[in-house]
């Protein structure tokens, strides 16, 4: 096998890893309103479900990024693939709230790490050729395994009929492929470079926390961009978005799952075109602020007009196929192949920090506020807190862009 040949299938195996983690990570969602009728969870409850994925994150995941760049991004996809896969399985367990709650502790435990371990290997395995489409590529892996657990009230019915337990147990048989995946690339990973097929990049230097000082302002910017980001698409899509649509346009469960799986499917096809086009044409600054723009229109959209859902669900769909296809691999354009795996794991870390805070913030508002069926008006401060959280976007994504034109300049 070339070089080349290897780093397709490196892609391949890890983005079908990366469809089992996103499976399992996204699940809380479409059982969201069936957790509130059938176990009596609060909305700070199920937010917490989500919440607490990246609590051990905040430290655990910048960690990880230098156990990347120590002992190579293979062998570590595997083992948090693993841990993933327990965590599943013990949330599945369900029952009580604190066994489900411990159950998605261990899952995130894994899969930030784990996702930091995928990105690397792209960012070694085809370092100076085709590396936005093809992390493009691997997030839309990871995009139809988050369209295919919204639409999992369409095709597996019975599952959801059953409780709200089968439906989880389903996502943990999902993950168990996703071990499988993740085991074969470390093998693939292992034997290329047994038959001299070293991983570009590669390093098994010793880093240094101190050496954050030595990020780029660009890094810092874009660092910023990705919480922000991130603490509103998978707060909202991920935990409260189906619930929401229940509520405030009284739409079935099956309905609302397939109307919120739309940003997903969208963003199989376009997150990789948006990278295609980003490697031909750079404009990375000019790209994130339009997608970071697209987003907060989205929540004004939901907050402020009578428009169709669908409106704001098209804009999210854009905007959550730009951004990523632009932002990850911006890093590697901002610090050196053996930093990488601290760059976008302290990235990640302090992306869980959002993400946590938003899921905790949003769950809280909507008991505050009373947000149900009955009131769809108490949803309404969950919207403008993520529409600011937008709006603050916006503004990083404009700073990097300055960045990079003075840069360039």
């Amino acid at each position: 096998m070339t070089r080349g040949a290897a780093a397709w299938a490196v892609l391949a195996l890890t983005g079908l890893a990366l469809f089992g983690n996103y499976y399992v990570y996204d699940s809380i969602g479409p059982l969201a309103e069936q957790l509130s009728r059938e176990l009596g969870y609060s909305d700070t409850q199920i937010g917490t479900l989500n919440a607490i994925y990246s609590v051990p994150n905040i430290v655990l995941v910048f960690v990880g990024g230098i156990l990347v760049d120590r002992y190579g991004p293979g062998p570590v996809t595997f083992w948090t693939s693993v841990i993933c896969l327990a965590g599943a399985a013990l949330t599945a367990i369900g029952t009580p709230f604190a066994l489900m709650a411990a159950g998605r502790l261990m899952f995130g435990i894994g899969a930030e790490t784990m996702i930091v371990a995928t990105i690397v290997a792209l960012g070694i395995w085809f370092a100076g050729r085709q590396l936005a489409f093809a992390m493009a590529l691997s997030i839309s892996f990871a995009r139809i395994g988050s369209y295919a657990v919204d639409v999992s009230p369409v095709w597996a019915p019975g599952a959801y009929a059953s409780g709200w337990q089968a439906p989880l147990s389903l996502a943990a048989g999902i993950m168990c492929a996703g071990v499988v995946a993740a085991f074969l690339y470390w093998r693939l990973e292992a034997s290329s470079a047994a038959r001299g097929l070293q991983v570009l990049g590669l390093s098994r230097e010793r880093i240094e926390l101190s050496k954050l000082a030595q990020f780029s302002r660009g890094y810092w910017y874009v660092l910023a961009l990705c919480v922000l980001f991130y603490s509103v698409i998978f707060p909202f899509r991920s935990t409260f978005s189906i619930k929401y649509f229940q509520h405030t346009g009284a739409l079935s469960l099956e309905a609302a799952s397939v109307l919120n799986s739309y940003v997903f499917l969208a963003a199989v096809f376009a997150t990789p075109l948006f990278g295609w086009m980003n490697d031909r044409v750079g404009r990375h600054g000019l790209l994130l602020t339009l997608g970071a723009a697209l987003l907060a229109a989205a929540f004004y959209v939901l907050g402020a007009t009578d428009l169709s859902p669908g409106v704001s669900t098209a804009l999210i769909g854009v905007a959550f196929s730009l951004v990523p296809a632009v932002l990850w691999p911006a890093v590697t354009l901002l610090e050196p192949p053996q930093r990488l795996g601290t760059a976008y794991g302290f990235m990640t870390m302090v992306q869980n920090i959002g993400m946590a805070g938003a899921n905790f913030a949003a769950g809280a508002l909507n008991d505050a506020n009373g947000a149900s069926a009955a009131n769809p008006a108490g949803y309404l401060p969950m919207i403008e807190f993520f529409g600011v959280l937008s709006l603050l976007a916006v503004a990083f994504a404009a700073l990097f862009w300055r960045y990079r034109a003075r840069s360039a300049s």
